[in-house]
């Protein structure tokens, strides 16, 4: 791609952005971005993320650029609990998406302490939006929950911050390991093994979301201190071995309301640990009478009745919306496809284009279509042929939502998510 032209080091009060947008203060920066309200030619307020793109070394701008956009794609899911987004556009090259401006601020600077139910179920039923189409945010913390024009807590910053290749990216190009603490501390004990690369699933956000309200309640983060570098291994390590405050949570609170919420998201093993938004929201203390105040987000119709087949789409990868009908995709008696990374030596009826990570297996599932029913399964990893073959099994796993595949099938339906490394595909009817 062309190299950005430098800009100038902060845009001021009044400055004029790509002939539409005018400057009205700084709202805050990132090693990416830079974060501005601005008003348009109608006197209208927003915000405006600039991606620094001049700054970042060549190499890895189009990796940025790619997920800078799926932010803004991201934003466009229709739920009145995430930020909006309105325009993307360039400045001298350098990527800038428009989004809903929320004069309320984020949680660090509200006073929740008397709204707390209110806050979780509006978090949740964010998070839930996101997962129905495949996201996960990966980046949950106070800083990106933000208050709206209308009164409700709205998650915000779902693309380039809580990327996992983009940590590891910050770490060693900026030097910056201050500013990796927040990533630390509402970190799963999953995403803290870089030997595993565990593959990144909604009980991620789950996760999250618990040390998250654990600190609205208590002040503190659940695992101890996290302010310089000597504090990560030992908050890590107590995060892996589930060690956390749980008479400060009953102390903070005067009763046990929140526990069983806290526990159920906090659990190291993210296979025991709440599995979907539905289960954590049913533990929000009063969550009954708050769902029926807040009109919840209906979750998306991705046509349950099947009428010519089923459809993969990418929702989360380097080819988002390629969608692939796999029921078209079968060849004469074969009723088997092969899914997994693209490779020049190794064959797949569905190839994944993964060059940013490498989490993907070559040979990483297998969908059966069985014809006397209709139905489609999924089986974790591939047949090997030769005398060192067999089944063999994907590095990383394969889930449908929240659940491990095995290598003895699952059905998949309209609706369903299926995870394979980093890359989400969605179940849909065509």
């Amino acid at each position: 791609m062309d190299a950005p032209i430098p800009l100038r080091c902060c845009w001021q009060k009044g400055d004029i952005i790509d002939n539409k947008y005018t400057v009205e203060k700084k709202l805050g920066e990132g090693s990416f971005g830079k974060v501005y309200s601005v008003v348009d030619k109608e006197n209208k307020c927003y915000a405006l993320k600039l991606l620094k793109l001049w700054e970042v070394p060549g190499e890895i701008r189009g990796g940025l650029s790619a997920r800078f956009k799926m932010e803004f794609e991201t934003g466009r899911i229709e739920s009145k609990y995430l930020v909006h987004s309105v325009t993307y556009g360039q400045v001298s090259g350098n990527p800038y998406l428009v989004m809903e401006y929320c004069p309320g601020g984020d949680l660090t600077r509200l006073n929740t302490k008397h709204n707390l139910p209110k806050v979780a179920l509006h978090v949740l039923q964010g998070l839930k939006a996101l997962h129905s189409c495949g996201k996960v945010h990966r980046d949950l913390k106070p800083e990106n929950v933000l208050l709206n024009s209308k009164g409700n807590y709205v998650l915000t910053d779902f693309g380039i911050s809580g990327d996992r290749n983009k940590r590891m990216t910050e770490m060693n190009i900026f030097g910056k390991p201050k500013e990796m603490f927040g990533t630390y501390a509402y970190m799963p004990p999953e995403q803290l093994d870089r030997h595993k690369d565990a593959t990144v699933l909604p009980t991620t956000d789950i996760f999250s979301f618990g040390v998250m309200m654990y600190q609205l309640i208590t002040g503190q983060l659940p695992y101890g201190r996290l302010e310089v570098q000597a504090d990560v291994v030992p908050y890590t390590k107590k995060a892996k071995d589930g060690l956390w405050n749980r008479e400060l949570l009953k102390e903070k609170q005067g009763n046990t309301d929140w526990l069983p919420l806290i526990e159920g998201c906090l659990m190291s093993d993210f296979k025991k640990r709440l599995q979907t938004v539905d289960e954590v929201i049913e533990k929000i203390p009063g969550s009954t009478a708050l769902q029926q105040e807040s009109d919840a987000d209906t979750a998306p119709d991705f046509q349950t009745r099947v009428v010519n087949g089923l459809l993969l789409r990418i929702m989360q990868g380097e080819e988002y919306g390629k969608s692939y009908m796999l029921d078209n995709m079968l060849v004469g008696n074969c009723s088997m496809l092969n899914v997994g990374r693209k490779d020049d030596i190794i064959h797949n009826s569905i190839e994944v284009k993964e060059e940013l990570t490498s989490y993907v297996s070559r040979k990483h599932c297998t969908l059966e279509r069985d014809g006397m029913v209709g139905r489609w399964y999924i089986r974790d990893g591939q047949w090997e042929q030769g005398s060192t073959g067999g089944w063999r099994r994907s590095t990383n796993g394969t889930y449908v939502n929240s659940t491990e595949v095995t290598t003895e099938g699952m059905m998949f339906a309209p609706g369903d998510i299926i995870s394979i490394g980093d890359v989400k595909l969605r179940v849909e009817a065509y």
